[in-house]
């Protein structure tokens, strides 16, 4: 690779890409299906911190 100047051409970048190792590159591989997101829980304290917001906006 070119030190870690930026590609200044279409040609540049595309050499720049090819000397990617092999196990960087991407695959035919199906990728896994995405986690669900945990679920927000608010407590009782956090809420109490922001009850009298709006007097502050």
């Amino acid at each position: 690779m070119r030190n870690t100047e930026e590609a200044d051409t279409l040609a540049e970048l595309i050499d720049d890409c090819t000397e990617v190792p092999a196990e960087l590159r991407p695959t035919d591989k199906a990728l896994p299906e995405p986690r669900l997101a945990a679920k927000w829980q608010v407590s009782d304290a956090n809420a109490a911190q922001v009850a009298n917001l709006d007097a502050y906006v």
